[in-house]
């Protein structure tokens, strides 16, 4: 959290280096979004990280991979007049990754391997009319995701598989979003907002199947549907671009 308000505190201070009406830089160019501005915004959390790092002389700085755990989203938006804009916010994440392990009798593999993909829309209305923008609105959601473990274990010269696939999901929501941005140069803003919602959560069937000398054995379980309000708001901070 420290590093996020030392990188936040170094934007703004960059951001002092243009005019002070908040309106226009040095040259003339406007700082604010325009009616017919299209935004492409990036999940910033990661970079913040990375950049508080370099601020206080973090020796071990790395950005965080992209998997299914960590997928950044990413928005765009269509800026309709100065209290309005159309949103669209997107979510790709896949990856997989294996663990061996060994002993002197026997070795063990985990392969883990997982996909998701989520996409939002929402109005988002605008308010101010200096550096700082206030934004809020209501967003529609729906994602979709799977994932698999397979564990090898070898002794001697006998494999045993066991293969979990827990069932897809598919998760159905809807929002309401609130938070501010701040322009700190011409059509880039750095932007961090909460959002509160309801989803319904479909669990498709999952799948355990065992491998072995006696042969393959498959179990399965039945899935689950569930119904949820959110009991922590979701946080986002944001670094957004407008052309």
């Amino acid at each position: 959290m420290k590093k996020k308000v030392l990188l936040i505190a170094a934007l703004f201070t960059a951001g002092l280096s243009f005019a002070q009406d908040g309106l226009t830089s040095k040259k003339g160019v406007p700082i604010l979004p325009e009616a017919g501005d299209w935004a492409i915004g990036f999940d910033a959390s990661n970079l913040l990280e990375f950049g508080g790092n370099m601020l206080n002389g973090n020796t071990s700085n790395t950005l965080s991979s992209f998997g299914p755990q960590n997928a950044g989203m990413i928005s765009g938006k269509k800026i309709i007049d100065a209290n309005k804009a159309y949103r669209v916010m997107g979510n790709l994440g896949f990856g997989t990754s294996t663990t061996p392990s060994s002993t002197d009798s026997s070795s063990i593999s985990v392969t883990k391997s997982g996909f998701n993909l989520g996409v939002g829309l929402g109005i988002e209305n605008r308010r101010g009319k200096g550096r700082l923008q206030g934004v809020y609105g209501p967003m529609a959601s729906i994602s979709f995701g799977t994932e698999s473990t397979e564990t090898e274990t070898t002794v001697g010269s006998n494999v045993d598989t066991e293969t979990v696939t827990p069932g897809a999901k598919i998760a159905l929501g809807v929002s309401y979003f609130a938070g501010v941005e701040y322009f700190f140069a011409p059509k880039m803003s750095l932007g961090a907002e909460v959002s509160y919602g309801l989803s319904l959560n479909i669990v498709g069937e999952s799948e355990t199947e065992i491998k072995n000398s006696a042969g393959t054995n498959t179990a399965k379980a039945d899935g689950s549907t569930s119904i949820n309000l959110g009991q922590t708001p979701n946080t986002m901070i944001s670094l957004n671009f407008y052309f």
